[in-house]
């Protein structure tokens, strides 16, 4: 009887360090050992009835498909941490970590409004805490202001005591990226990636959605150059903008795919035909209205001949 005692004794420490090793594995890149630890553990948490736990493991389950890109079950494990979070009570730094890995997963499906508020409420959580985690929660509020297409809001929020308070290399990284933003300037975009590059690059959170904003960028400064041509050559518009031709040429094909403006690429040529806007989309449109017409004309054929057959 003492040897069972022993054992039960030590039996709840085993999911708990399990827990610890989960994350681990994470940090150091091993993903698979990651899931199947969370998956064993989960059967002995759900039969202990340890909710903190189990919310800790579900929310590093959540993590690790986040970083493996598998958003769906990043999002449902979220989700059940959150469900098991709603019954306990939940410490602040935890609370703050639901309320940062929802602010993520917000941010992943370009909903950066509703990440921004629990990017807001994960910052005032670490901050009650004296958590160093509240400058990279400020810092992920500041990115989403930037991609709500706000730079000037991240001013507002630097002032007073918060600007003194939390200040350093990734506020100031995120200051120069929404004066980019701001001035539409992939010149200093640019400059700005090379100047903090251990703050910007090496966060995969600001890295996944600075790529979408320089393509933005990207699109706004190349729409701008062509606006008023007719017919422009790619190397002037490559010339304008200081980037290499192949990426130009690249990215004006994507525009008008995607339909962002009315054109044609000449790549014999090297020359960008650049319609009014509506030139492209008649041609579209007679096309169809034709295609229309010829099918009413083949089904009045196909009713006559019913009759006569």
């Amino acid at each position: 009887s003492d040897l069972s005692s022993g054992i039960n004794a030590e039996w709840p420490l085993r999911p708990g360090l399990e827990g610890k090793l989960v994350l681990l594995y994470h940090a150091n890149g091993e993903y698979s050992q990651a899931l199947s630890t969370i998956n064993r553990v989960m059967k002995e948490l759900k039969k202990m009835d340890d909710k903190q736990l189990l919310m800790e493991i579900q929310l590093s389950e959540s993590k690790v498909y986040h970083t493996l890109k598998n958003i769906p079950k990043a999002r449902a494990a979220l989700t059940s941490a959150r469900t098991t979070a709603n019954s306990i009570y939940v410490p602040p730094k935890l609370q703050a970590n639901l309320d940062m890995q929802s602010g993520i997963l917000h941010g992943e499906e370009k909903d950066f409004k509703t990440a921004y508020s629990y990017f807001y409420e994960a910052f005032e959580g670490y901050d009650s805490i004296e958590s160093p985690l509240a400058l990279t929660a400020l810092k992920y509020m500041l990115l989403s202001k930037i991609m709500l297409n706000t730079p000037d809001d991240v001013t507002g929020i630097l002032t007073g005591k918060l600007g003194l308070k939390y200040s350093g290399e990734g506020i100031d990284a995120m200051k120069a990226i929404a004066d980019s933003s701001k001035k539409r300037s992939i010149s200093i975009f640019n400059e700005t990636l090379e100047k903090f590059e251990s703050e910007l690059r090496k966060d995969a959170v600001v890295q996944n959605h600075l790529q979408s904003l320089y393509d933005n960028l990207l699109e706004r400064n190349l729409v701008r150059i062509i606006e008023p041509y007719s017919r422009v050559q790619i190397s002037h518009v490559a010339e304008t903008i200081k980037l290499p031709y192949d990426v130009v040429e690249k990215k004006l094909s994507q525009i008008i795919l995607d339909k962002k403006f009315s054109g044609i690429l000449d790549q014999g040529s090297g020359v960008l035909v650049v319609y009014d806007g509506s030139h492209s989309d008649q041609t579209y449109a007679y096309a169809l209205e034709t295609i229309e017409h010829m099918g009413k004309v083949v089904d009045a054929l196909f009713k006559k001949a019913q009759k006569l057959s």
